[in-house]
């Protein structure tokens, strides 16, 4: 994250050609367009780009409803899919199971349930695959396993061949020394208050629910913090950065 690669792609393009198509799961959606460092009016005019805040921002969103929206931009002009959550590129390039969707009460149920609890029901073969301190990934499986009464490791070891195997692509992975990134966060956010992130979250605010997919992106709950009065802006500044940089490191 912050690292440059949304200006990267963008260079590509324009002197190779190709559309530019998000990869990143809180960019897809509508809303918080600063906030999560969607391209720029001048970055759009610049090359084609795809799958930028078409989801409503009280929309669900999941990786296979991103490999439906992805799967026809492969066949056209030259894909450069450029985003940080790795997930989306592991389903591209490796496969996805085709897992049924978690009902809303599963999700409830889910949500309520400290990490621990969630662990200690998922079966051994997935908690050696997955990271058992990612909360995310834990419940996910949870949930899997609640709905379809089939292991996560079950559907992952029946994934059908990926849409764009690796070894079609270039790939590319920007590396990001703490000491270099550190300070390109601490701007990036500066520049986005400057840029009027703040008037983005008000017009959010009377529709915020921190249960909305879109409320993950970084610094979301710390500048509703800050309007509903609950925290100076200097501290929602300081914990969005800390949570940045924080993601940024795993």
């Amino acid at each position: 994250t912050a690292s440059g690669k949304s200006a990267l792609a963008v260079a590509i393009a324009r002197t190779q050609g190709g559309i530019i198509i998000n990869a990143d799961a809180l960019q897809v959606f509508d809303g918080w367009r600063l906030l999560t460092a969607r391209p720029s009016d001048a970055d759009l005019a610049q090359a084609p780009h795809a799958l930028y805040g078409h989801v409503p921002l009280k929309g669900d969103y999941s990786v296979g409803h991103w490999l439906r929206d992805v799967a026809p931009l492969l066949d056209g002009a030259r894909p450069i899919i450029v985003g940080g959550t790795g997930l989306y590129f592991t389903a591209l390039t490796e496969g996805l199971a085709e897992i049924p969707p978690t009902p809303s009460a599963v999700r409830h149920r889910a949500d309520a349930l400290p990490l621990p609890a969630l662990l200690a029901q998922i079966d051994a073969a997935t908690r050696a695959r997955i990271d058992t301190a990612n909360r995310m990934r834990v419940q996910r499986a949870w949930e899997v396993l609640e709905t379809t009464g089939r292991s996560l490791t079950d559907w992952q070891d029946a994934t059908p061949p990926p849409l764009l195997p690796l070894q079609s692509t270039l790939p590319l992975l920007i590396e990001a020394p703490r000491d270099w990134l550190t300070p390109r966060i601490e701007r990036r956010f500066d520049q986005m208050l400057d840029a009027g992130v703040l008037d983005e979250a008000a017009a959010i605010r009377p529709q915020w629910d921190p249960a909305d997919r879109s409320a993950r992106a970084i610094g979301a709950a710390e500048l509703i913090a800050h309007l509903n009065g609950d925290i100076p802006l200097t501290q929602a500044r300081d914990a969005a950065i800390i949570a940045t940089r924080q993601y940024a490191k795993r």
